[in-house]
């Protein structure tokens, strides 16, 4: 199981941890119009999944921009962004931020992609930052938990990853 820390205090991750290599398991989130979504609405596509704490704090703020500026340049590619945070607010902030190119998601009612990938972190019913990406196959290609939730993930590897499918 990863080991992941939240400002240096281990947290228990729930679910289950996915590895390179595996089919990704279906998950349901919530849309901003609180319409439920699941991986076959992305089927056929590669996906990149950045997973993060809450739109509220800079690092993530900083993680789902880098995101969206780089879906931009992507061609069949859909990138998301999950959180545990009410879908409410995530709209108000790509909103305010002018964040488009990609799709937020929320896992606040269910839980259901935590429990799929295995990043929810029990002690504070968020989601441990992560960034996976997964082929148009249904394939993990590239699966980073990051070790201390308050730090960026290596975006460089996982675009690297997402580039060499697409080419």
């Amino acid at each position: 199981m990863a080991k992941v820390t939240f400002k240096g205090n281990p947290m228990t991750l729930v679910g289950n941890e996915v590895k390179v290599g595996e089919q990704a398991p279906n998950f349901t989130v919530l849309d901003s119009g609180l319409q439920e979504k699941t991986l076959a609405d992305y089927e056929g596509k590669t996906i990149v999944i950045s997973v993060i704490p809450s739109i509220d704090t800079g690092v993530c703020e900083q993680q789902t921009k880098r995101f969206n500026e780089e879906a931009a340049k992507l061609d069949n590619v859909q990138v998301l962004t999950i959180s545990a945070d009410l879908p409410f607010a995530q709209k108000r902030w790509c909103a305010a931020e002018g964040v488009d190119n990609l799709e937020m998601l929320s896992d606040h009612r269910d839980f259901s992609f935590a429990q799929s990938f295995g990043v929810g972190m029990k002690e504070l019913r968020l989601l441990a930052r992560a960034v996976f990406v997964i082929d148009d196959k249904g394939t993990i290609q590239h699966a980073e938990y990051v070790e201390e939730a308050t730090n960026h993930p290596d975006y460089d590897n996982a675009l690297a990853q997402v580039n060499s499918l697409i080419k």
